[in-house]
């Protein structure tokens, strides 16, 4: 029953936002629920500890098609669901001390989001993933619509239509398969698809892969992505950045390589590659950005790449690096985008060129800045460099070459980020910046959990990755 809980607390949580009309109600909403999720975090992590019976969740859905309502935590669903209530906490936190209009459906839509992720990190059915995987984007447009610059509408349209095509590529995939063979359960789908004849093989890797490499996205599928997070507003360039391009991440651990392996074999030194020229494609142009939030985009587009790139090599460091980099990144890009709404928000400007010296006026956020950011580019004993080890080690051992094109990301990301804080931070004030101040206590509550948990986990990966290479031993990989 703790998937159900799972999913009922952030599904009651919508409800009761979209009833309280009065703002002082939803903000005392909000730590309350904040220090439920907290909990329910450890109540996960102690019944996983423990192997638990809650673990698991299965009644018929539709029963005259053997389409079961089934629900489940391994250490692989774990990770991703703990840090999908960790990560929608802390932006329920960050949206309750930014200026927005109708707080009270913002904070629904972004409890229905974390339904729609909880959920699909623990669907155990193809359809019931699908379910999810289409639910968890309607949140998300709609708050980047009715709270999104002049062009959100027409720009996030262009998102719908890029992910809806590669979804529905994946369910003719999962229906080819259910019809194949006569179920719909995952762990059983992914005995039988050896026996499968080869161009239904190739069908499902492509419709897999394809909606995956647009939700991610992985070169060249990632045309939405900079428009979408510099016109979105904050909470949902924060969902985006932070949880729904973890999405495609999953989607290639639970789906693409279990269910499409012949494809996988044949096809995916290519994808690798396009990865990897993403990876490079994006840091360059990040380079170039003098906009607070596209530089964020691109820098998050490059990140993906390489987690991409590094779990489709099929090897043990790609996938626990890729794991673990995803957690590092959620973190790392909630915390970044907060810090560029917060710098917007007191100065009136997202241009670089027009901001400066804000480290004499605000050294607390200048710290927690620098270390996010450091984080970001892989600085050792920062969470940041664990997973981009790993990484870089499997692509070095699947192709030395790529791995010498994937290394460069680290240097074009210093370049980028730094130049990136050294023209908000450094400099002398002006008109934009001179009245700057320094983050408030309630700023401090969003920042500094995200800074310890940056620091925690680059001094004490283990937990991580013990349950990484727990999930890894299912995929019985040679390496």
């Amino acid at each position: 029953m703790l998937t159900i809980l799972v999913l009922l607390l952030p599904l009651l949580a919508c409800g009761l936002f979209l009833v309280l009309k009065n703002e002082k109600a939803n903000s005392y909403l909000i730590y309350i629920l904040s220090g439920l999720q907290v909990a329910l975090i450890g109540f996960i992590l102690n019944a996983y500890n423990r192997n638990l019976p809650l673990l698991t969740f299965k009644k018929e859905w539709i029963k005259s098609f053997n389409i079961n309502f089934h629900l489940g935590l391994d250490s692989l669903s774990v990770i991703f669901v703990c840090l999908s209530i960790a990560v929608c906490t802390l932006i329920l936190l960050a949206v309750n001390n930014l200026k927005y209009e109708r707080k009270g459906l913002l904070f629904a839509l972004i409890c229905a989001t974390q339904v729609a992720l909880v959920g699909l990190f623990m669907s155990k059915d193809i359809f019931l993933f699908y379910f999810f995987f289409e639910l968890a984007l309607l949140p998300v447009y709609l708050i980047a619509n009715m709270w999104g610059g002049a062009n959100a509408s027409k720009i996030t349209f262009k998102m719908l239509v890029y992910t809806i095509f590669g979804s529905l590529l994946m369910l003719i995939a999962f229906i080819l398969l259910y019809m194949r063979a006569q179920s719909s359960d995952i762990a059983s789908l992914s005995q039988t698809v050896t026996l499968l004849p080869n161009a239904i093989k190739l069908t499902l890797f492509l419709g897999f892969l394809i909606a995956f490499c647009i939700k991610t996205p992985i070169f060249p599928f990632h045309s939405w992505l900079p428009d979408t997070y510099s016109e979105s507003p904050t909470p949902a360039t924060m969902l985006l950045s932070g949880l729904l391009s973890k999405m495609g991440i999953y989607g290639i651990l639970r789906i693409l390589i279990p269910l499409a392996p012949q494809g996988m074999a044949d096809f995916g030194h290519i994808i690798i590659t396009l990865a990897i020229i993403g990876l490079i494609y994006g840091s360059i142009i990040a380079i170039q950005q003098n906009q607070l939030k596209r530089v964020l985009a691109f820098s998050s587009f490059s990140h993906m790449g390489l987690m991409a790139g590094a779990a489709l090599t099929l090897s043990v460091a790609g996938v626990q690096g890729a794991i673990f980099q995803v957690v590092a990144h959620a973190f790392n890009s909630v915390g970044l985008f907060y810090i560029a709404k917060l710098i917007h928000e007191k100065t009136g400007s997202r241009n670089l060129n027009e901001l400066g010296g804000i480290v004499q006026k605000a050294p607390k956020l200048a710290t927690m800045f620098m270390v996010l950011l450091l984080s970001s580019v892989a600085l050792p004993l920062t969470n940041g460099f664990i997973g981009e080890f790993l990484m870089l080690k499997a692509i070095y051992d699947f192709n030395t070459y790529l791995a010498i094109f994937a290394g460069l990301s680290i240097v074009f990301g210093a370049v980028y980020m730094l130049r990136y804080f050294q023209k908000i931070m450094f400099g002398n004030t002006n008109a934009a910046t001179d009245g700057f101040t320094d983050i408030n206590s309630k700023d401090m509550l969003i920042l500094v959990p995200l800074v310890a948990l940056t620091l925690y986990f680059g001094l004490f990966p283990q937990g991580i990755l013990d349950m990484g290479a727990t999930f890894v031993d299912t995929l019985n990989f040679s390496k």
